[in-house]
């Protein structure tokens, strides 16, 4: 028999939107070079890595070039499957993974995720950030592995074209362009550049949130959000601050299903 897999969208309730991801279940963890060559070929933002064990499952990310400390829309893919398939009957999944145990609770047709907030600091903005962007943010912080650079409104998020050759020679991991909502029913909008980690632009990206949340708590004033990355293929989130914990909801829809013949 083979390896089971999964494509599944995440955060979307339609398939072909969202952010898709792979879920491999697993008996026993692999080697990760094995883990990368089957993120690399999948070709997909993420590959998650499932596998039983001592109250919950173990759990590993891959993008097609590394592996990543923490994934939302993965882990949201992973907890999808696990229900979908009948391998878990219990209303709470819980996983271990590189950033700690995370958690996965069904809310009606949303799942709810508990992740580690990731406050942002100040942070002068990397030379040539501006200008790989193709325009001048108003303001740039730091939130974990990513910087957040805020701009004047949604129109101009969504208008950036960046130069990911440039922003790849940037030492940094990942930016997160992010505006206040240009109206009900979204809090904040925003985009995702990963062009080092072999994204380009991710589509709906769980772990940035992690950050946006409590950014926009400080400049909004409140702590429960609705949020819209406006990607191509675009996906919606819910969020919660909940002091150094972010709950991100959202829903997931399987694509595909199989087995890996090897």
């Amino acid at each position: 028999m083979g390896i089971k897999i999964f494509h599944v969208d995440a955060f979307t309730d339609k398939p072909f939107s969202g952010n898709p991801a792979a879920v491999c279940l697993l008996k026993s963890m692999p080697g990760a070079a094995w883990m990368q060559a089957l993120a690399a070929e999948m070709n997909l933002s993420e590959t998650a890595f499932v596998v039983p064990g001592k109250n919950g499952f173990r759990l590993r990310w891959f993008t097609p070039a590394t592996e990543v400390e923490l994934c939302g829309h993965a882990t949201l893919a992973s907890a999808h499957a696990l229900w979908e398939c009948g391998a878990v009957k219990k209303a709470e999944i819980k996983f271990h993974t590189l950033s700690g145990r995370l958690t996965a609770a069904r809310a009606g047709d949303w799942i709810e995720l508990d992740f580690p907030a990731r406050p942002q600091k100040s942070a002068a903005a990397p030379a040539g950030l501006a200008r790989a962007l193709g325009k001048e943010p108003l303001a740039v912080s730091r939130s974990g592995p990513y910087y957040i650079a805020e701009f004047r409104d949604e129109k101009a998020v969504r208008a950036l074209a960046p130069d990911f050759e440039a922003l790849k020679r940037i030492p940094m991991l990942d930016v997160a362009v992010t505006a206040r909502g240009s109206g009900r029913p979204y809090d904040f909008v925003s985009r995702v550049f990963a062009p080092a980690e072999g994204v380009n632009e991710d589509p709906v990206t769980g772990s940035a949130h992690c950050g946006l949340a409590p950014y926009w708590a400080a400049r909004l004033g409140k702590a429960e959000f609705l949020a819209r990355q406006v990607s191509r293929r675009g996906g919606t989130l819910r969020l919660l601050l909940r002091g150094d914990r972010v709950k991100l909801m959202g829903r997931a829809v399987t694509v595909s299903s199989g087995e890996i013949a090897l």
